[in-house]
């Protein structure tokens, strides 16, 4: 069954995302990225080729040609792999139980938090295994 982390608190959801892909690229877990939208698929493309500030995140769209052998992958369409995704949504996407391994990014605000608790118990209610990282303070890692 997928297991499910929220990391609350982040104030550059984005951020967190290159910073949680990177974590993951470095351990030898492949990444798939999920963003609501162009704009932030198209924000986190430009991201990750400039973390970390001494290199870069390895990574193509899903539907490029190479997708199955990069170690993260921007997209919610195809899956060259279910290791992890990484989801920046405001809702649970309806494929994230293909997955190992789902993480939930919140942010600071009000709006973002109750979505973010939303999810969370969309997943409880289900009987996913959940864990909890507060970011809040943490942000500078």
């Amino acid at each position: 069954m997928t297991k499910v982390d929220f990391y609350t608190g982040s104030e550059d959801k984005l951020r967190t995302a290159c910073q949680l892909s990177h974590k993951a690229m470095q351990n030898g877990v492949r990444v798939v990225l999920s963003a609501p939208d162009e704009a932030s698929t198209e924000a986190l493309d430009k991201l990750l080729w400039q973390y970390p500030a001494t290199g870069f995140v390895p990574h193509s769209r899903s539907d490029a040609e190479d997708a199955a052998q990069m170690p993260v992958v921007l997209g919610s369409d195809k899956f060259p792999h279910h290791d992890l995704l990484i989801s920046l949504h405001h809702e649970c996407v309806p494929f994230f139980s293909r997955f190992e391994r789902v993480i939930e990014i919140v942010g600071t605000d009000a709006e973002d938090s109750r979505l973010g608790r939303e999810r969370y118990k969309f997943y409880k209610d289900r009987g996913y295994e959940l864990r909890h990282f507060d970011l809040s303070g943490a942000q500078g890692t």
